[in-house]
């Protein structure tokens, strides 16, 4: 089922409610700081990938020892839809 691509209005609204996820070209992304170094953020990126099953949705994932930068777009739409939107709110649940 296509999606809407948002647009930039829609996409700044929406982030109204998601600290600290920004917009990019295209894309939505958030870096997450973790506590447990490495393993913590790997720990992360587990729990971001059970979400991102059930959704049916992929983020890009970035690790860098402590840090996970997550990149959100509907790649098949060619930018960000409701469903980016989503799943940015489950995965800052996810980290708690």
């Amino acid at each position: 089922v296509p999606m809407a691509v948002l647009s930039s209005q829609e996409i700044d609204s929406g982030l109204l409610s998601l600290p600290g996820w920004a917009a990019g070209e295209g894309a939505i992304a958030k870096q997450y700081v973790l506590d447990g170094g490495f393993v913590g953020a790997v720990m992360f990126v587990n729990r971001v990938t059970g979400a991102a099953e059930a959704a049916n949705h992929h983020p890009d994932i970035a690790i860098t020892w402590n840090k996970v930068t997550v990149t959100l777009a509907t790649h098949s739409e060619g930018g960000v839809t409701a469903k980016d939107m989503a799943l940015a709110g489950r995965i800052d649940e996810l980290a708690g």
